[in-house]
């Protein structure tokens, strides 16, 4: 993380037996800053998903790790990578070819924002593994560059950055495919197109093996897209509509209710009353307004974190919503801010609902308080909750792993996510004041961009609209992300909804959130309850049709085989 940052993170204890999961801590315990947790939010895969069960065989154990030498600059007549590069760097990847029978073919998991040796438990468990074990293929994990230890560039120097592009590294994927050979498998050639080739993404990899089918389509047979964001948003304030629709009617009232309420007394510029506010939250000096509305929506930003796997499931939304909207006065401490509660809501503009608003707010501060608020030890609260300091943006060297997702944002991608986007005529979920100013601070300071990113470079894909054959669209009905794939109706009136068919599956998963179907138990572990059905159902469709694309993969390579024998006869 930002040098900065390290350094002013401080270890804390949760105050109660609620467990705040991942959400408000690093994994070691230490106190997770604001800038940490909005690198962490603005990065589509949830990073629940990156670690193994402590039950499980430490998977690094099991699978080698190896590189292949790629391309630096794939494209040296495109004038964007000037100066252009005629080096190598080593792309990191890790295979298990126990299950692989000749006519198997080789699926790449495609390891998107994040270092793929998070996504190694994949090749014991969950679709990957189940995938390999059906179609007698090669599982891989492959790593995207600039991320692990796929780094083509001495620094993460906005100028070194410049190779950092979804175009560069859909064709670092095919390279792979093309050139690779596997220790052991030496004798054999398993390289595109003489084998068929898969790939499986979540999330932003969900939407890279979306394009990477269409632009590649002589390399990779087919493709699983689960949760792919295949269309770039600058403004993504539809991010919390799913959020809206699917979680709890009163949580989200809630929320909405005391949101403005703090939008109201911003609005206001009373300075007094302002300060009566973030004295009450316990962020009395934190000097900017947004920053404080962002920390205050902490519990509203972990619905992604949300897991089938109890696992790897983050409980922070769930507890969030239970301590608004209790009834009874959860936090003794809290007590002494009745009047002041009451105050601030009548000020927001709520006096009407006081009443039933009180011991909610009053919950909120405690619950954020005790969880997040007291692990800040420092007396400079900014230090821990602010994000306008352009010194945190500044280290651009090797050790910034941070700056890497933020650039493709900044660049290509967008995904802001505001309230100030949300329709006037109603209510958001989180502060206004989370607008496109704000949530691109990190884009104007770290890289010195001031300009919207251009998301045509990715929506030239198809966007919501994208398909080829052999190509799986598979989203969860609950996602946040949702509002971005294909399947984004009701929430964004650009996208369609399809009919499903085996060669162009088109499947909602029910009440789920983030690719939930890519992730899984070891056999041992599976009960009646776990995986859920929808989890179970979607996985066995998948390895149905995959099935039935390797039956159509053989048909065709047979007939082609015959048809050159003859030829040569």
């Amino acid at each position: 993380m930002v040098g900065k940052i390290s350094a002013l993170t401080a270890l804390f204890a949760l105050a109660t037996t609620s467990f705040a999961g991942n959400f408000f801590q690093n994994a070691d315990g230490s106190f997770k800053s604001a800038i940490e947790r909005k690198l962490e939010k603005t990065t589509i895969a949830p990073n629940s998903l990156q670690e193994p069960s402590p039950a499980d065989t430490d998977p690094s154990l099991l699978y080698p790790e190896y590189t292949l030498a790629v391309p630096i600059d794939h494209f040296h007549n495109d004038s964007l990578y000037e100066p252009h590069s005629n080096g190598t760097f080593p792309l990191r990847y890790w295979f298990d070819a126990t299950y692989y029978k000749s006519g198997g073919p080789v699926i790449v998991l495609q390891s998107g924002e994040t270092d793929a040796s998070g996504r190694l438990p994949f090749l014991q468990k969950g679709l990957l593994h189940k995938l390999a074990v059906s179609t007698h293929g090669i599982g891989v994990v492959l790593e995207h560059r600039y991320y692990g230890s796929s780094i083509p560039t001495p620094d993460f120097s906005t100028e070194n950055l410049r190779f950092l592009t979804t175009d560069q590294a859909l064709a670092d994927q095919a390279y792979f495919a093309q050139n690779v050979v596997y220790k052991g498998l030496e004798h054999l050639n398993l390289t595109a197109p003489n084998v068929a080739y898969l790939a499986y993404g979540g999330s932003y990899s969900g939407a890279f093996v979306a394009f990477l089918r269409k632009l590649y389509p002589d390399v990779f047979w087919g493709a699983i897209s689960s949760s792919g964001v295949t269309e770039a948003i600058w403004d993504y304030w539809t991010y919390f509509e799913p959020i809206r629709t699917y979680a709890q009617p009163e949580c989200v009232s809630i929320t909405q209710k005391v949101t403005n309420v703090i939008d109201n007394i911003f609005l206001s510029n009373n300075s007094a009353d302002i300060s009566e506010l973030k004295s009450a939250f316990g962020m009395p000096n934190v000097t900017y307004n947004d920053d404080f509305a962002s920390i205050v929506a902490a519990g509203i930003d972990s619905w992604q974190g949300k897991n089938w796997d109890p696992a790897l499931n983050d409980p922070t939304f769930d507890e969030y919503c239970a301590n608004i909207t209790s009834s009874t006065l959860l936090f003794p401490s809290t007590a002494s801010l009745n009047g002041t509660a009451k105050d601030l809501i009548t000020k927001g503009g709520w006096g009407n609902q006081s009443s039933t608003l009180t011991t909610p707010l009053l919950n909120w501060i405690g619950w954020l308080n005790t969880n997040y608020v007291s692990g800040c030890t420092s007396t400079d609260q900014d230090s821990c909750f602010g994000t306008h300091d352009p010194a945190n943006y500044a280290d651009d060297s090797i050790a910034a792993t941070w700056r890497a997702w933020p650039y493709q944002y900044c660049t290509q991608w967008g995904f802001l996510q505001t309230g100030s986007g949300v329709p006037t005529t109603q209510l958001p979920l989180v502060s206004r004041t989370n607008n496109i100013a704000y949530e691109s601070i990190i884009c104007n300071e770290a890289f010195d961009i001031y300009t919207p990113p251009d998301v045509d470079a990715i929506n030239k894909y198809g966007g919501f609209g994208i398909s080829y054959p052999r190509l799986a669209i598979v989203d969860g009905e609950w996602d946040p992300w949702r509002s971005s794939t294909p399947h984004a109706s009701p929430f964004n009136s650009s996208a369609v909804n399809r009919t499903s068919t085996v060669e162009e599956p088109f499947i909602l998963i029910e009440a789920a959130v983030h690719h939930w179907d890519e992730n899984g138990l070891f056999e041992n572990q599976t009960t009646a309850e776990l995986p859920p059905k929808p989890v179970r159902d979607v996985q066995k469709e998948e390895i149905d049709f995959v099935g039935a694309w390797m039956d159509e993969w053989t048909h065709q390579h047979h007939w082609r085989r015959g048809l050159k024998l003859r030829n040569s006869a």
